[in-house]
């Protein structure tokens, strides 16, 4: 089992970053958002001071750093970013803290997931301004083993950072990788209990792909992977038949959403409204997904209990 230090390591970095990123003798970490910040604690324990640049209950998606952040970069020894066009700001970010982080992108390695919804209606990739695509889902965390591969990163990282912590960096990514085959495992089994017909649900935004992919249910969102996408009325009317055709029996909430666009879904179809699913951020260490592997037993729980039969 994981180490309990690590884990009450990484809720009290969430809780108390700035105190934390002037701890003298740690390696100084900065992660882009929470869920970053907990895997790069619970692999460093206390020889790191890591701070999470989006904090509890943030949205990275329409992050806007404030001129101070720019110094928290230029004070870290690493940068630890998810990738797959994820942190959009942090590029400008450290152009705009004149330092020269190492930036460790977590994700490297995982395949990435390719969303439809960020095609045009001839199903080509849509680009920016610059003429680059972005066609790809970043929440490659969503699947517990992509999560492995995020911690055989971290521990990498960090092993090259500070040379006389990688026998300990070692150790937690092993046994932290112990805890992630079973909450796999767990949520497999879980999931196996409903019934096929109900393993359906919709989501505030398409976040979920990666879960769905490795974990069997389907989720129907009105936005695209981006919070920061607005649903169209086609798109909300287009959600609404799908749900009463397919008898869709649950909507669900997202920590990081506006309720109301969900909850009219919900009064005009019967489907019921399920508990809140953690999806971009972790919580407070004293809410209900204060770590990721809190989260990701937080959402199969509310999950499961929406869905059985």
């Amino acid at each position: 089992m994981i180490d309990r230090r690590c884990l009450l390591f990484s809720a009290a970095a969430l809780a108390a970053p700035r105190a934390l990123a002037q701890s003298p003798g740690k390696l100084s970490v900065l992660a882009s958002f929470t869920i970053l910040a907990d895997l790069v604690g619970a692999v460093g324990g206390d020889r790191l001071a890591v701070t999470a640049m989006v904090g509890p209950g943030g949205d990275a998606h329409v992050f806007q750093p404030a001129p101070t952040d720019a110094k928290r970069v230029a004070d870290a020894r690493l940068v630890v970013i998810n990738g797959l066009h994820f942190e959009g700001w942090m590029e400008r970010l450290i152009e705009a803290s004149g330092a020269k982080p190492r930036v460790v992108v977590a994700s490297e390695g995982v395949k990435p997931r390719d969303n439809p919804d960020l095609h045009d209606d001839h199903g080509h990739k849509k680009q920016d301004r610059h003429g680059h695509s972005h066609a790809v889902d970043p929440h490659a965390w969503q699947s517990a083993q992509n999560v492995k591969i995020y911690v055989g990163n971290i521990a990498r990282a960090l092993a090259a950072a500070d040379p006389e912590g990688a026998a300990v960096y070692a150790a937690n990514a092993q046994a932290y990788g112990r805890e992630l085959e079973a909450l796999d495992a767990e949520i497999r089994a879980a999931v196996a209990t409903l019934p096929q017909a109900r393993r359906k649900v919709v989501t505030t935004h398409d976040a979920f792909g990666y879960f769905a992919d490795a974990y069997g249910l389907q989720f129907i969102a009105p936005k695209g992977v981006s919070s920061q996408t607005e649903a169209s009325a086609r798109d909300v009317a287009r959600i609404i038949r799908q749900i009463r055709t397919e008898k869709i029996p649950a909507v669900f909430l997202e920590n990081i959403s506006d309720p109301r666009q969900m909850q009219r879904i919900a009064q005009e179809t019967g489907a019921r409204i399920g508990g809140a699913l953690f999806s971009d951020s972790l919580t407070a260490p004293d809410g209900p997904a204060p770590t990721y592997i809190a989260m990701m037993r937080h959402n199969i729980r509310e999950l499961t209990k929406a869905l059985a039969a």
